[in-house]
């Protein structure tokens, strides 16, 4: 069983397929000893090596195909590398010896729910190709009234940009006032394709979430920001509705087997924070470092309302009694017990003996 060259060193992790074909064209890859060429087709037994170092490999029908799935939180972006330094999805997922991930379709930074990340990349290709009509569901709140005829007119279609778009299915699922929930299902998955076709009525999406990517749904175990493996059925399901052939040795065993028993029995807790909310929190700290003193002394007194309300009812309810005692007990009735007090020390002095100074007090001797 052959294999095409630059797709066997993608897989491997050197590079995307594009670049490996760059690679080959300038002839630092070599097959048996021999320069290869571009296209060329490499069997288990050959040997490969790229700038004269030797590369191990698997024909990719040898290898175990893997499925997981990650429930993506807002504020990651679905790439490997960033130049803003932005959270990926990649960074949260497990590592495979030999061997990478390949993101199943996109959400953009502002949708959370379902995606799907592979190692056999035909099956990747399969699932987002438009002609193999995979179904895309997702969980939509809408900003904005819905009527019938808006509805109607987004399961026949709409003209995006890029080209027509429908709704295959549009259904109601809650909500209240202006924010109301649907259930929306495409079949092509273009960029941002669910919320192009809402704000081509009038209408924004305040929230999105992917629920379900063809056979896949998303467990109600599973938490945000976490990942799961899929078992052999799972695995076997999703292939056949792409026309691929079940692999041997495919499903969980052992530690990762154990490892999704305990998930579903004890979802592990979601993972807090995200880009957004941290960045919103980073700007909140730096408008309160940048305040004066007495402005953030300000905001806290403000902050407690209710206890300077208390103080205030509470001033406002005795000023006069409390007034009054304070007066009382400051002038006439401290001043009365001041002179009573005056006069019956000296009346004691007079008729008791004064005691000498210092006779009840010890002194250390040294």
């Amino acid at each position: 069983m052959s294999e095409k060259l630059q797709k066997v060193l993608a897989r491997v992790g050197l590079g995307s397929r594009r670049y490996m074909e760059e690679v080959i064209a300038a002839g630092r890859v070599s097959v048996n000893g021999q320069v290869a060429q571009v296209g060329e087709r490499i069997e288990p037994t050959d040997e490969l090596r790229i700038d004269g170092r030797k590369v191990a490999f698997q024909i990719e029908d040898e290898i175990r195909r893997r499925v997981l799935i990650y429930y993506k939180p807002e504020g990651e972006i679905c790439s490997r590398n960033d130049p803003e330094n932005r959270p990926t999805v990649f960074e949260q997922l497990p590592q495979i010896p030999g061997d990478r991930w390949v993101m199943v379709g996109r959400l953009d930074i502002n949708s959370t729910g379902l995606l799907l990340f592979t190692n056999d990349g035909e099956l990747a290709n399969r699932l987002m190709h438009p002609s193999n009509e995979i179904e895309r569901e997702y969980a939509v709140r809408v900003m904005g009234e819905v009527t019938p005829q808006i509805k109607n007119t987004m399961l026949k279609g709409v003209m995006l940009d890029d080209g027509p778009a429908k709704f295959e299915s549009f259904t109601e699922i809650g909500g209240d006032g202006i924010n109301r929930w649907f259930q929306v299902v495409v079949k092509e998955g273009r960029n941002r394709e669910v919320r192009r076709i809402f704000e081509s009525q009038g209408l924004k999406v305040s929230r999105l979430l992917r629920t379900r990517y063809g056979t896949v749904i998303l467990p109600r175990e599973l938490r945000t920001g976490r990942w799961m493996e899929l078992d052999k059925n799972d695995i076997d399901n999703l292939t056949k509705s792409v026309e691929l052939k079940p692999r041997q040795g495919t499903g969980l065993f052992g530690m990762a087997k154990r490892r999704n028993e305990r998930m579903q029995d004890k979802p592990m807790a979601a993972r807090r924070g995200g880009f957004l909310r941290q960045q919103r929190r980073d700007s909140e700290d730096e408008g309160a470092q940048q305040k004066p003193a007495f402005g953030r002394e300000r905001e806290r007194r403000d902050e407690t309302n209710q206890y300077g309300q208390q103080r205030e009812r509470r001033q406002d309810s005795s000023p006069n009694t409390y007034g009054q005692r304070r007066q009382d007990s400051s002038t006439n009735t401290y001043g009365q017990r001041r002179d009573d007090n005056a006069g019956n020390r000296e009346r004691r002095d007079e008729n008791a003996p004064r005691k000498p100074y210092g006779a009840n007090k010890s002194f250390k001797k040294f």
